[in-house]
């Protein structure tokens, strides 16, 4: 007699879903308590695993019951705003659930240097891998780390392709925003300084492009400077001394704290003669003089965004659709309509 091979099948936990009514990443809440669910979706998810026989998968038993275990994040550093911020999610949701975070910093692109950092973490108990996709490191060490091992990717963009579960912020959904807001302000155009490139332009400066080609506005040459304060004094100064700059978006916040005091330094008035918008909204920005118009991202919701993939890989699911936030703008005091022509 044939055998029916599907009968024999052990159930994932899309079977359990089905069954429950819910979503898998509703199962996956329930199994790793990563977010809380209403005590009835949880009745439910446990009436189905139990009626289905599930089970999960060794790492994930291991991280139901409790048991001490580890996930490891990549990152090329942890001071900066974002990284610290995702981190400080990955951590707080991994604290739920009583997993150990340990955080491995590679600061080069180097391949020699990347496969013996992660050859170094893969001796340890590692359930499963967080990649910040910040930098290169980041991006070397997405290519670097064997598909075997459990991994979810952090980083900005709105889509990705290929094995890897990604959790994303749409940088260039916010770049678009913020510069179409500035040109709505009756700025004919917005400069642009951004912050160093990995290869490409990132997600912020794609739809600062996107915006003004769609307004059929000027593109300005891009002003690259490093992701500190310093770094923005240098082009504020610049800008300082020129008529045409009206309207300034920077790639982060610190940027734009530089620009600002380097504007006040020489004697150019924000937002009257020029409008400035930051990208981040870090908590100093709103006790700034001007208060900063700024692109806030919530860091903290992708670091508890890639946790929940991560804790769904563990829990047996290898369909994990990509998760990703959109930024929003935060008008403040820094920015407002276009004057006619620059004061000196």
């Amino acid at each position: 007699m044939a055998t029916n091979s599907r009968s024999k099948r052990a159930p994932v936990l899309g079977d359990v879903a089905r069954l429950a009514g819910v979503s898998v990443p509703t199962v996956s809440r329930v199994l790793t308590g990563a977010k809380p669910v209403s005590a009835e979706v949880e009745q439910r998810v446990r009436r189905a695993i139990d009626k289905i026989g599930y089970r999960p998968n060794g790492a994930a038993r291991m991280l139901v019951s409790g048991r001490r275990s580890l996930v490891s994040v990549i990152a090329g550093a942890t001071s900066s705003y974002g990284y610290a911020r995702t981190i400080e999610g990955i951590e707080h949701a991994a604290r739920k659930v009583s997993m150990d975070v340990g955080i491995a910093v590679i600061d080069s692109a180097d391949p020699e240097v990347v496969s013996a950092a992660i050859d170094q973490l893969l001796v340890q108990p590692v359930a499963g891998t967080i990649i910040l996709e910040f930098d290169r490191p980041g991006l070397a060490a997405i290519e670097a780390m064997p598909a075997s091992v459990p991994t979810v990717v952090a980083g900005g963009g709105s889509r990705r392709t290929g094995p890897r579960a990604y959790a994303l912020i749409d940088e260039r959904a916010g770049g678009r925003e913020v510069t179409s807001y500035l040109l709505g302000l009756g700025h004919r155009t917005v400069h642009h300084v951004a912050g160093p490139t990995m290869g490409k332009h990132s997600g912020r400066t794609e739809g600062w492009r996107a915006a003004l080609k769609a307004a059929g506005a000027q593109i300005p040459e891009i002003m690259h400077a490093e992701w500190e304060p310093r770094s923005g004094y240098a082009w504020g100064r610049q800008i300082a001394e020129r008529r045409d700059v009206t309207a300034v978006l920077c790639g982060s916040d610190d940027i734009a704290a530089g620009v600002l005091r380097a504007l006040f330094d020489h004697g150019v008035q924000v937002p009257e003669d020029v409008s400035v918008a930051g990208f981040d909204d870090q908590p100093f920005v709103e006790m700034l003089r001007p208060a900063l118009t700024t692109v806030r991202q919530d860091f903290n919701d992708l670091g508890a965004r890639s946790f929940d993939a991560l804790a769904r890989l563990l829990a047996g699911d290898r369909e994990i659709p990509t998760s990703v936030a959109t930024p929003s703008l935060v008008i403040r005091e820094s920015t407002a309509a276009a004057r006619r022509s620059r004061r000196r």
